[in-house]
Order: structure tokens, then sequence, then C-alpha cells
């Protein structure tokens, strides 16, 4: 069984708990903390967007059509639905001739309950741009470009870009075995909430990789290099990766290119510390990702990073959270648990 990582308290007393493990290693495949089951596949889902934008840098898409900062950030992300993020997505298709009508990764309304309401109020429905996954998607686009050169009508080379042996998509998970080391091909494969294929793999192939995209060690000179860019491209607009108010946001346009962090869904995150050449995976076991995996994650970033007194306040803030009732009360604590806390330097 995997051990305590998060507590949540209410009147002084343990209202919920959430177990999980945890992963870190350094470029070499070297563990450097093992908390539970580091070792059994799970699913990764949003938090490898770093992995799969690889190609998009190493193939020449991106300077092919003169992608900015910002739209190889929100190649990278799992955004919020904002406008912003709608018209960022919007204008990396517009490079490559395209609109939201190429996207595969279905609409939904904006995760961010602003947003969503704004759309409403203006009458408007959300479309495929909204997606939380519509900047990755438009990276897979802009890949296919490159990928098409000067074969077969573009829209009719797209069409079901998300399938498994579509040549987008191949790429793409190439890039996850090159930079995990591990055979996807003997693994499990699922379905993402984006329609992609999504492959089982043990969280110690994960910080692994983590590591090298912060270092580039093990890596091709071609994905080392992408990793650098898109790395940079993140820390340079933090903003389009997730959004206002968002964990990963806040971190990294408080820390700069000292952390990169990747949620995904069912309580899966993954980082980068590149300056420690360490990367990070975790996973909690009932898939609480809202709450306790950001703890987690918060808690990993204060034992290992060295932190100003306002980076220090802000990550403590997380790793040790107080939650507010809608009369702005304190009604409860979310704190990393001992196993955790012991991680400190």
């Amino acid at each position: 069984m995997n051990p305590l990582l998060v507590e949540v308290k209410r009147g002084g007393v343990l209202e919920s708990s959430h177990c999980g493990a945890l992963a870190v290693l350094d470029a070499d495949g070297a563990v450097v903390v093992r908390l539970g089951d580091i070792d059994h596949p799970i699913f990764p889902r949003s938090a490898v967007k770093l992995l799969q934008a690889l190609p998009l840098v190493a193939s020449g898409a991106a300077d092919q059509l003169g992608l900015s900062d910002e739209e190889l950030a929100v190649a990278c992300a799992s955004h919020g639905g904002e406008e912003v993020h709608a018209q960022t997505v919007a204008k990396m298709l517009a490079k490559a001739g395209l609109d939201a009508a190429a996207l595969e990764c279905g609409a939904h309304w904006p995760y961010l309950e602003s947003a969503a309401r704004t759309l409403a109020v203006q009458g408007r429905e959300p479309s495929a741009l909204h997606n939380n996954c519509s900047g990755k998607h438009a990276g897979f686009l802009c890949l296919a470009c490159a990928l098409n050169g000067t074969g077969p009508n573009l829209r009719q080379y797209l069409r079901g870009y998300v399938g498994p042996e579509h040549p987008v998509m191949r790429e793409v998970t190439a890039s996850l075995q090159a930079t995990t080391g591990f055979d996807l091909a003997a693994t499990a494969r699922g379905t993402d909430g984006c329609s992609i294929p999504t492959y089982a793999i043990p969280l110690r192939h994960l910080a692994h990789a983590f590591a090298r995209m912060g270092t580039g060690t093990g890596l091709s000179s071609g994905h080392a290099q992408a990793a650098k860019r898109l790395r940079a491209a993140v820390a340079k607009a933090p903003y389009m990766v997730a959004g206002s108010g968002r964990f990963d946001t806040r971190v990294m346009q408080q820390l700069g290119e000292r952390v990169f962090c990747k949620v995904g869904a069912e309580g899966v995150f993954c980082a980068a510390l590149p300056e420690l050449g360490l990367g990070v995976a975790i996973k909690i076991d009932d898939g609480n990702n809202a709450r306790a995996c950001e703890v987690v994650m918060a808690a990993v970033i204060e034992a290992f990073v060295t932190l100003d007194d306002e980076s220090a306040r802000l990550m403590n803030s997380l790793s040790d959270a107080r939650l507010t009732n809608w009369n702005g009360i304190e009604v409860s604590q979310l704190r990393a648990a001992p196993a955790l806390r012991a991680l400190r330097r």
C-alpha cells in the first residue's frame, strides 16, 4: 500500500487522507526519493504535454511557422479556456493556414468559471478553442505541416491525426518512448480525454524523463534543444500553461526556469528541476487532482529548491493550505503528511 502523503484536518481531527507514490530521479536514472510503488505503470495524461511537444520544435515546424513563446507555451498547456488562451490557439492555427475546425479535441466550456460565464453572457457557445487541450492539438497540427511537406492536401492529411497510427501521433509516441525509455509497445494504451492515445508508464520512468528534459542528458541533440526552448518559452509565458489562479502558472511565474511543473488528470503531477538535474513524478491513489497532488508537488519543491522569503511563503501556502468557506471563515487545513515533510533538507 502506498504511504499517506496528504492530510485534511477539520476541527483538529483527520477528516480525509490521500495516499500515493512519489519518485524523484536524477538525469542518470538514480533514485533520489522513492515513496510508495514507483514501478507500477500509470497513465500520466496531461502531465506529459511537454514531452509531447518536443517534435513540434525538433521537426523545425516551430521555426517554419514562426511560433512565439506564448504559442509554444500553450502547446504544453492545460489551460482554463480564457479568451487569451483561445485567441493564442487561433493565431497558432492561422499560421498553419488552419482554423478551429481542424481540431479533433472536442469542445467544452472553459474550466475557469468566469470565462465560461463571459461566453454565456455573450450568447456564445464554446468551441474546440476553449478545450483545455486545444494548444497541444494546435501543436500537433503545426507539426503536421512539417511532416506533410509537399505531400497530399493538408486538410486531408490531418484527418484522424489523433489516431495512434497517424504519422503525427507516431512522432509524438516516439518522443514519449525516447524520453521515458519505457517500452510503450508493451504497455497498456488508453484514450485520453482529448482523444489522443495515452500510455501507462511507471513513475520511475516519468521522473527520469523530466530530469532529462531539464538537463538534456540522454536526449538526442534535437530533443535536448527543443526541451530547452520549450522550457524557456513556458518561463516567459507561464500564464499560457494554465491561467488565472492555477498552481502551475503561479509557481512558474514565481520561480521561472528553476521549475517546470505540469499537472495531469487523476492525481498525476510531473516536474523538472533543471538547476538540480532532477525530475519529479507523483500519483495520488484516489485521483485527487485539484488539491492533494498540488500539496505534494509544493512540498517537493520546498524540500529541494532553495527559495527566497517570498517564494517560500507561496510554496508554504500551497503545501500547508488553509481552506475557507464562502464567508471567508477558515474551515479546514490541507497539509503535506510527515513522510513528505521528512524530505526537507
